[in-house]
């Protein structure tokens, strides 16, 4: 088998992979960095023209020009703790109000296993194709203890009184389960050796599936639009549906004097097909694209054995409605009886309540330092304020993004065989976050989330 092949195989073997696992990312959804070289300094190294592999295309498209004419494979094992706590309330379900159970509570599921692969061919003359597939985006809760419940009065004012259900949002066991792979076909170029750039076509496929959540369905549209005679069957419990998009990625790198360099990349929006099977849930009828990103990097050579890396990233979450648009959009909706009259609002609508999270910029610093024995040992440190505000407590019990610290190290060994083998290693402190539950003002939430990650590649 050629080493094309062998490549074509290793992608569509991680394709496969990335499809049937979810990962709870730590930048809001997305990872700190991809690879174990960048990982292990915080997703540092934009600015850097060290060879950190293959990979180094899904930061900078434009560094695959130092990178060898070789194969990488990598596995992170990711171990996200996630849980809620919900106050006492003085409504109790009463009054239109809509009360999570009292108590802590945890997300079952806290190990993930995230693939990638890459495959870089150099020329002599300086240009580089690199084939990668790498999942980056993802989230996965899973609220199934039996003692969650929700408070509430299920027709409204009417004969039934309010009774207790199983489950978060009284829909028993919920959560959500989001994944994102990523495929790029990268060209870069070294114009010269103080210039160089970068582009990637990039294919998205993204999975989800959304469950426990049947109590918000007088807040969709469809519920809404028939004058509260048609439920909506595309809100919750459908399964995993999917959906595919097409972005760009560019690239450049700037050799500003021997010692010193720059770099910078943009990754466009990716507007992906919708999940119908979600319609009733997500903004624009289950639109859910990927948001742009941009990222820019310093790097200085310290000695011949030192480097220091500071970057920084924007992701704009706030520009996808279904991820951005704030949950207290839906008093607009007709049917939430709060005096709106907007369509638009309601979950699905074309300005449809959401997630509320906010942009989230990100700044990283780090370090690698070449060994006498050729191995390279690397720290790092990011920090990026969490994107979700207080009043959207309620909604992301489904979707905790609140991470803000990574502490990182890595370490990298050259064989003598040639091949060379790094790990990266990832702890995130605990974060919590605190709000105020929306259907009911008289009760608080609180968020807390801590993580760890290892991560292990070859690279031949």
């Amino acid at each position: 088998m050629t080493v094309l092949n062998k490549s074509l195989a290793s992608l569509i073997l991680t394709a496969g992979l990335l499809t049937s696992i979810s990962a709870s990312a730590t930048n809001g959804y997305f990872t700190h960095g991809v690879g174990g070289k960048m990982k292990g300094m915080a997703g540092a190294g934009m600015g850097s023209n060290a060879d950190m592999g293959p990979i180094v295309v899904a930061n900078n498209p434009a560094l695959a020009v130092f990178a060898g004419d070789n194969l990488e494979l990598g596995l992170a094992f990711f171990s996200p703790f996630r849980s809620y706590t919900a106050s006492s309330s003085l409504a109790n379900g009463q009054g239109g109000a809509f009360t999570v159970g009292a108590g802590e509570f945890k997300s079952s599921r806290n190990l993930f296993a995230v693939p990638y692969v890459a495959k870089n061919w150099v020329w002599e003359d300086g240009r580089a194709i690199t084939l990668s597939a790498y999942g980056r985006g993802g989230m996965n809760t899973d609220w199934d203890s039996n003692a969650a419940f929700a408070s509430f009065d299920p027709d409204g004012p009417g004969p039934a009184s309010t009774s207790d259900f199983p489950g978060p949002f009284g829909g028993g066991d919920a959560g959500v389960d989001l994944s994102q792979l990523f495929v790029s076909l990268n060209y870069a170029s070294k114009v010269s050796e103080r210039f160089a750039w970068g582009i990637s076509p990039i294919l998205a496929l993204q999975a989800i599936e959304v469950q426990g959540i049947g109590a918000f369905a007088p807040y969709t549209k469809t519920f809404a639009q028939s004058g509260g005679t048609e439920m909506p069957v595309s809100l919750t419990d459908n399964g995993h549906d999917t959906s595919v998009g097409l972005g760009l990625a560019l690239g450049f790198w700037l050799g500003i004097s021997d010692s010193l360099s720059a770099g910078l990349s943009y990754q466009t929006r990716m507007e992906t097909s919708e999940f119908d099977d979600y319609s009733d849930l997500f903004a624009r009828s289950g639109a859910f694209d990927i948001p742009a990103s941009i990222r820019a990097g310093l790097s200085y050579l310290v000695s011949d054995n030192l480097r220091l890396n500071l970057d920084v990233e924007h992701t704009q979450y706030a520009e996808i409605d279904s991820v951005g648009n704030p949950m207290a959009l839906i008093a607009g909706c007709p049917s939430a009886g709060l005096g709106g009259t907007n369509l638009a609002n309601c979950l699905g609508g074309h300005d449809g309540a959401g997630f509320g999270w906010l942009d989230m910029t990100n700044y990283k610093i780090g370090a690698e330092r070449q060994a006498g024995d050729g191995s390279v040992w690397r720290l790092g440190y990011s920090y990026g304020e969490q994107p979700i505000r207080g009043k959207d407590a309620l909604f992301n019990i489904l979707a905790p993004g609140i991470m803000e610290k990574h502490f990182t190290a890595g370490l990298t060994k050259q064989l003598s065989s040639g091949k060379e083998w790094t790990i990266a290693l990832m702890f995130s402190p605990e974060k919590k976050m605190r709000g105020k539950n929306l259907f009911d003002p008289t009760q608080s939430l609180e968020l807390k989330m801590y993580e760890f990650e290892i991560e292990f590649s070859l690279q031949f």
